[in-house]
């Protein structure tokens, strides 16, 4: 009987030691002094980062203190993820990755937001960043709207931290996107029509100038963000139904000691829809590879609807081309043979200088996926169970 039971308590040692370790130490713990100093809270800084581009995110109970006010100001999907996304790329040349980390707004609250977004009204809302919704004596609701446009979308708030000492975290930056429409969705009366005026991108950036030069005097006026640089971002949203996202078209940096915006940096970035007359007329060369391979794909495979290709470009060179490839299947080998067959193409067809990443799906189903990095001979692929 002893032996047996010395044999089990050895056995519980070893599945002991081989157990997985999730005690915590791939994490730093510190404490948050970003915010309300009386008010601080311990946070974890995960010591792994997904790549060397990303940041690492603060993780604690923090979370954005204007959550959920994007979805309810910015129609597109596809906008809100390139506004979130594209304003942490550009922060990324403010504040290093390697020395920063991310945190979401801890600073304009749901409630500033939704008064800032709305129309000013000198009694209603004096604080609205919209224009006076003002009717001429001749006017209809309809040709009022048109001449007083709301432009301004969104206020994205993204706050950047370093370590003050060795357990502790403070805000070092934010930065702010500001997001503009290029199209002014409007009714005159619940429940009736929707009318739309479009928005040049020169009338556009006349008034984000005015609005951000009204933001960064406020923001100066918050505790805690009298002397923090500001990087500050215009966003140009695309319309309500585009099947690719807006862009950023203009950004600066604003000094710690300054409440001012100075010259705007000329953002050059699109993101443009393959196949389309734009696309084929500007980018004939993206163009002609995606209908090259669409090609090739409609003589292995007839039962495809088509092949939608989503390009980001800066500065006129192709950064990321993604695609998607709709397809029915009838079993698990053909969607394995045509996965493999598409591969191919992507080794011998595409160029290796931008990140492509190739969707097969089938209905709302994700069936497979091919991902190539820029600089890569080889891509990674995966087909989903």
């Amino acid at each position: 009987m002893k032996k047996t039971v010395i044999s089990l308590f050895i056995v519980v040692l070893v599945l002991a030691g081989c157990a997985p370790d999730f005690s915590g130490e791939q994490e730093d713990t510190v404490v948050d002094e970003s915010t309300d100093k009386t008010l601080q809270e311990t946070a974890v800084i995960p010591k792994y980062n997904l790549d060397e581009e990303n940041y690492r995110v603060l993780i604690d109970s923090n979370l954005s203190k204007a959550r959920g006010v994007i979805t309810n100001q910015v129609a597109n999907r596809l906008d809100i993820d390139e506004l979130e996304e594209g304003l942490r790329r550009h922060s990324k040349e403010v504040y290093d990755p390697e020395k920063y980390y991310f945190q979401e707004g801890q600073y304009l609250t749901e409630d500033i937001l939704y008064n800032w977004l709305e129309r000013f009204d000198k009694d209603k809302e004096p604080l609205g960043l919209n224009p006076e919704l003002k009717k001429g004596e001749n006017e209809t609701d309809k040709e009022a709207e048109e001449n007083n446009p709301k432009y301004l979308s969104h206020i994205l708030e993204q706050n950047y931290l370093t370590k003050s000492k060795e357990d502790a975290v403070e805000l070092a930056g934010i930065s702010i996107g500001i997001a503009m429409k290029s199209v002014y969705r409007f009714q005159t009366e619940i429940g009736g029509p929707y009318y739309y005026k479009d928005i040049s991108e020169s009338k556009m950036m006349s008034e984000a100038n005015k609005i951000a030069g009204k933001v960064v005097q406020r923001i100066r006026q918050m505790e805690g963000l009298k002397n923090v640089p500001i990087m500050l971002a215009i966003f140009r949203e695309e319309s309500q139904n585009s099947l690719v996202p807006g862009n950023f078209v203009a950004k600066t940096n604003i000094a710690a000691d300054s409440a001012s915006v100075g010259e705007w940096q000329e953002v050059n970035e699109e993101n443009v829809l393959f196949p389309s007359n734009y696309g084929e007329n500007t980018y004939p060369d993206v163009w002609g590879t995606l209908d090259d391979f669409e090609t090739d794909i409609a003589s292995y495979f007839p039962n495809y609807v088509s092949v939608i290709g989503k390009g980001f470009f800066q500065n006129g060179e192709l950064r990321k081309l993604t695609v998607e490839i709709p397809v029915s299947f009838y079993g698990k080998a053909e969607l394995i043979g045509f996965t493999q067959y598409v591969y191919g193409l992507v080794l011998s067809g595409f160029p290796n200088d931008y990140q492509l990443e190739i969707n097969i799906t089938s209905g709302e189903r994700q069936e497979a996926l091919i991902v190539r990095d820029a600089g890569q001979e080889e891509g990674f692929v995966h087909i989903y169970r």
